[in-house]
């Protein structure tokens, strides 16, 4: 299970140029593109936007809001970078606009982690279970860190850009989470 958050490369070359490609159909108007980029990124959105947002409901608001704003705004999409990591700073901006306008901060329910899609994870629940146990136990920012990394792909200095946080803060950040995970999932309470 947690060979899965240690691979260092998630997306492979083609998977970035097929979403790169979906993007400049949206671009183009293209409203299937927009239903397949929707199919294959909506887990990492809603993964990014509950991290932040803490409510389910209001995570699952907000990655519909992504994806329209996706709509709207793919013409400023750049084939240069990541379109991981552009869809993920859509949302990460929309949450951030939202917590400010909110100014609230509330735990994460047990309800509300279970809200996370359980078929893209490729998890049984026992495991999915234990999973969430784990990355209950990590900071917010630990649990962003290690979200970005294995279940959107975004490389360590590209989640770094993501978060406005020094590469060296990410990585240390990063392998700390998973001590943390790995002492919760052998059930050593020692971190």
């Amino acid at each position: 299970m947690l060979s899965m958050l240690m691979t260092t490369e998630y997306a492979p070359a083609e998977d970035r140029h097929e979403l790169q490609q979906l993007l400049i159909h949206i671009a183009g108007g293209e409203r299937e593109a927009l239903a397949e980029l929707y199919q294959r990124t909506r887990s990492a959105v809603y993964g990014l936007a509950l991290s932040y947002l803490k409510n389910a409901q209001d995570a699952q608001d907000l990655t519909q809001d992504v994806y329209v704003q996706v709509w709207d705004c793919a013409a400023q999409y750049r084939p240069t970078g990541s379109p991981m990591g552009w869809l993920l700073a859509v949302c990460r901006n929309l949450c951030l606009t939202r917590l400010r306008r909110e100014e609230r901060h509330a735990a994460l329910s047990e309800e509300e982690w279970d809200a996370i899609p359980a078929r893209e994870c490729g998890l049984d629940a026992d495991e999915r279970a234990l999973l969430q146990g784990a990355l209950a136990s990590l900071a917010d920012e630990e649990r962003r860190i290690v979200l970005l990394h294995a279940v959107t792909g975004l490389k360590h200095r590209e989640s770094a850009a993501l978060l406005e946080l020094p590469l060296p803060t990410v990585l240390s950040k990063y392998h700390r989470a998973l001590k943390k995970m790995r002492s919760f999932l052998e059930g050593d309470d020692a971190r």
